[in-house]
């Protein structure tokens, strides 16, 4: 079925303060403005507004709506499209395509995941990706870490402590730290995931702060992982980074219950 943007213009309207009716003309297509729609998109699909199979609404009727033109509307449709999240076909229109075809790890994606409240099975399903890659990984890091490796660790740590994970500072500490164990493995194939575990990481710390302090510091959960690393120890830095993930998951669904 086609559904209707619900308030489309909430987060893009542009009213001028007197109050006078503003001119119609479209704001362009830069890059700001088909990102800001792409999101918006993004999001309702994420949240479920839009469900799979639906119909979005046609290039004409949105872009008169929010009082775009209609290439920054298809410019955002081409991002969504490109995530796995809508096709676009002549005469049927803009699809959104079944949860199997979306990029899930893509950054964006788990971005649009976290602007509404999150699908339990989702965040589920993202400690259980984190519980098969990263105590893999830290065993390895145990095995191949270099100096290098261990001073951005150790760094990382230190910017957790000094800025907390209440803050955008710690939280991007947080991803670092995570990046170089990974990093640390010497496997490609695994760095590649480096974006979508930081993200993963990232997002599922804010949402757990949303209404209050973090239930626990997981700070020391870190540092047991890297003191397993630094010690060149596979099978403990393997132990400590899947009860870091398991912890981190049990704090998650607290924060999902209240």
């Amino acid at each position: 079925m086609t559904k209707p943007t619900a308030d489309p213009t909430d987060a893009l309207s542009d009213a001028p303060s007197d109050g006078a009716p503003a001119p119609r003309v479209p704001r362009g297509t830069g890059r700001r403005l088909h990102g800001a729609i792409a999101n918006k998109l993004g999001t309702a699909i994420l949240s479920g507004e839009y469900k799979p199979g639906d119909i979005l609404s046609g290039e004409v009727a949105f872009s008169e709506a929010l009082d775009v033109s209609r290439s920054a509307y298809r410019e955002a449709v081409q991002v969504l499209t490109a995530k796995g999240l809508v096709e676009s076909r002549p005469k049927t229109g803009t699809r959104v395509l079944p949860r199997n075809r979306w990029n899930l790890l893509d950054p964006d994606v788990l971005a649009w995941a976290f602007g509404g409240e999150p699908d339990i099975a989702l965040v589920r399903g993202l400690f259980e990706l984190r519980a098969i890659v990263e105590p893999a990984a830290a065993a390895l890091a145990a095995e191949r870490r270099d100096r290098a490796d261990l001073t951005t660790m150790k760094e990382a740590l230190a910017a957790m402590r000094r800025h907390t994970l209440a803050t955008e500072a710690g939280r991007a500490a947080d991803r670092e730290f995570h990046d170089a164990v990974l990093s640390a493995t010497r496997n490609d194939a695994l760095v590649v995931l480096s974006a979508s575990i930081g993200a993963a990481v990232n997002w599922t710390t804010q949402f757990k702060q949303r209404a209050k302090v973090l239930p626990r510091n997981p700070i020391p959960d870190h540092v047991r992982v890297y003191d397993a690393i630094a010690a060149g120890d596979p099978l403990a830095a393997n132990t400590a980074m899947r009860a870091l993930v398991d912890l981190a998951f049990d704090d998650t669904q607290l924060a999902m219950a209240r």
